[in-house]
């Protein structure tokens, strides 16, 4: 049976939440590639044990162990049919731990994927998986929803509604922010506290991914523009890495004067986050208590404007024929040209340039410059294509991966491509780091390209990933990978609509070596009303295009080809024999698109230029 917390809210005193749960996890032995979830029906003597530490530390709420404990995070352990069971004994064990001694919030954690227009994850489907795990905490009994760590304004937006759908608990919901009092997405303290005001959230709070300093500091932008209780769980500092593992370390004596701070500028519930323990929570559950109730900040409300967000309008965008020659070629029904090179291995790009002065010679329109094909490393290729725009003057069309770099990290690399002038953008989710030679390499994939071409959409009409004026708009031109021959047609397809939707303006496909394949594709797209821009990649021998097929993601090879190259032994024939094959592809579905890519094979840029050549 859950107690009425909404009694705690009316009384205005201050109150506790406990700390870490993954951290005391890990200190007792559970790996992090585990799902910590999981362990409330593998090993839940622990985590009740864990609910017991804090509880004799001091705090007053404690949070159920299921912030991952929704379809798509457990999916990834295979778990995904235990949602339910799962937060319904999250929520017992935590309720058997605290009895009638302390409060239980069922904490409910971001899905960990993007919803549209940076994912394909709909505000529908979003509230689904929400509402599947708070179903499961609410039978298991808790008395608050504890919504925390979110990055995103709109998935925050889905997780509220999806609580007040489901029940008629309190809800605390809390964001989550960089050192620069900004969320990921540019939500400032500001747009948290209006919007999670006007969504009907019982407490508003942050916690996690700062210290209590820069949370402290937004905190005092956040109380003066709103009268609902304010909430703070900071981490325990920023994390450093010592010996291979990440160490939070600032003392409990720390946080606890940081906790006092906090309470004085107007928190009413504090705890802790990432790396806090027991210790950490009985020396803030001191501070709180050494306080009066009444020496919180005083509530002045400040007039509310309205909402920040509405003030950014998107910009009228460059027409898509200004933005480059290629572009303008393209959409202006011509039929374009272009040659895909690898960036160098190393910081010596001579050869190359050297090579692209002959693709230009060639009359090829265009030179593509793939972005760590295979997800081997090579020099980035916002460098590669800058000097080949700037040493040789033809226009590169750089392709951009989600793979490497958070979005953040895209956002300010793009501005910067913008900035050296770069306009032809290929942009695509990427080859995961598995498949390359460095395996001990991670992976981001903060967002695939349907998120991408969003955001990049976005700068296009003058605002960043969080809807924030960046001034003048960036003037990209914006294409995205197509697979003619994918296993899951119908998928794939639905994907390339949503890219359009996004933003797509054009459209290259991976290595095609059937014609009638591509053609049953231009069929189906062909209300799709975008340029597509074949690609082709001539053959070199039998053992290439055994590799092609079989290790290369994205192209298939039909029997009767890979029976042409089988039957050449000799490697100059081959190679020959390779370029035919191209130069028919070509021919026989040229009527049907808007351009052709050849890509260099094994880096041979004459071998390319031949496909051209009648």
């Amino acid at each position: 049976m859950s107690r009425d917390f909404r009694k705690v809210l009316e009384e205005g005193r201050i109150h506790v939440f406990d700390g870490a749960m993954g951290t005391m996890i890990y200190q007792r032995g559970v790996f992090i590639n585990r799902s910590y979830d999981e362990l409330c029906l593998t090993m839940p003597d622990m985590i009740r044990d864990i609910h017991r530490a804090y509880l004799e530390a001091g705090c007053e709420i404690i949070e159920t162990n299921s912030f991952g404990a929704n379809r798509p995070h457990l999916a990834a352990h295979g778990l995904q049919e235990k949602v339910f069971i799962i937060n319904q004994r999250a929520a017992e064990i935590a309720r058997e731990a605290g009895g009638e001694q302390a409060f239980v919030a069922g904490s409910v954690g971001p899905l960990g994927i993007r919803l549209k227009p940076y994912g394909s994850v709909s505000a529908k489907e979003a509230r689904a998986f929400f509402k599947e795990s708070i179903e499961g905490l609410v039978a298991g009994g808790i008395d608050l929803l504890l919504l925390e760590t979110f990055s995103d304004l709109h998935e925050m937006r889905q997780a509220i509604r999806a609580a007040q759908e489901t029940c008629h608990l309190p809800i605390v919901a809390q964001m989550t922010i960089q050192v620069d009092g900004k969320t990921t997405f540019g939500h400032s303290p500001e747009d948290i506290v209006k919007a999670l005001d006007r969504w009907g959230a019982d407490v508003i709070g942050l916690n996690c991914s700062v210290g209590p300093a820069a949370m402290l500091e937004a905190i005092e932008r956040m109380r003066p523009l709103t009268k609902k209780p304010l909430s703070a769980q900071p981490n325990a500092g920023m994390p450093r890495e010592i010996e291979g593992r990440k160490m939070y370390m600032s003392s409990p004596e720390y946080m606890a004067e940081y906790a006092k701070r906090l309470i004085q500028k107007g928190v009413r519930f504090v705890g802790g986050c990432c790396g806090t323990t027991p210790e950490h929570i009985r020396l803030i559950r001191d501070a709180a208590r050494a306080l009066s109730p009444r020496r919180t900040a005083e509530l002045i409300l400040v007039e509310d404007r309205g909402d920040a967000r509405q003030e950014s309008k998107r910009l009228t965008p460059v027409p898509a024929e200004q933005r480059s020659q290629f572009a303008a070629k393209l959409l202006g029904g011509e039929f374009v040209s272009s040659v895909e090179i690898l960036p160098p291995r190393g910081a010596d790009i001579s050869s190359l340039l050297q090579g692209v002065k002959s693709i230009k010679e060639a009359g090829v329109d265009v030179v593509n410059v793939p972005d760590g094909p295979r997800a081997q490393s090579r020099m980035g290729v916002l460098a590669t294509s800058h000097l080949i725009e700037r040493e040789v003057g033809i226009e590169a069309v750089m392709h951009y991966a989600c793979r490497d770099r958070n979005i953040l990290g895209m956002q300010s690399d793009l501005l910067g491509a913008a900035a050296l002038g770069l306009r032809n953008l290929l942009l695509v989710t990427g080859d995961p780091p598995k498949m390359g030679p460095y395996p001990l390499a991670t992976a981001v994939f903060d967002i695939d390209s349907i998120g991408l071409v969003s955001m990049v959409n976005n700068l296009n009409h003058g605002l960043d990933l969080g809807r924030n004026p960046i001034g003048k708009p960036t003037a990209f031109f914006l294409g995205v990978g197509v697979n003619p021959c994918a296993l899951d047609l119908e998928q794939e397809l639905r994907r390339f609509a949503q890219k359009i939707e996004a933003g797509a303006q054009y459209a290259i496909t991976q290595p095609v070596f059937d014609p009638r394949q591509l053609e049953i594709f231009l069929e189906r797209t062909e209300s799709f009303r975008i340029p597509i821009i074949a690609g082709i990649w001539p053959l070199v021998s039998f053992r290439n295009a055994e590799f092609l097929s079989s290790e290369v993601a994205g192209v298939v090879i039909p029997h009767s080809v890979m029976e042409r190259m089988r039957k050449i032994g000799d490697p100059e024939q081959a190679t020959l024999e390779g370029i035919m094959i191209a130069r028919e592809m070509l021919a026989e579905v040229r009527g049907g698109i808007s351009g052709v890519q050849v890509s260099a094979p094994l880096g041979k840029i004459p071998l390319a230029l031949e496909v051209f050549r009648k």
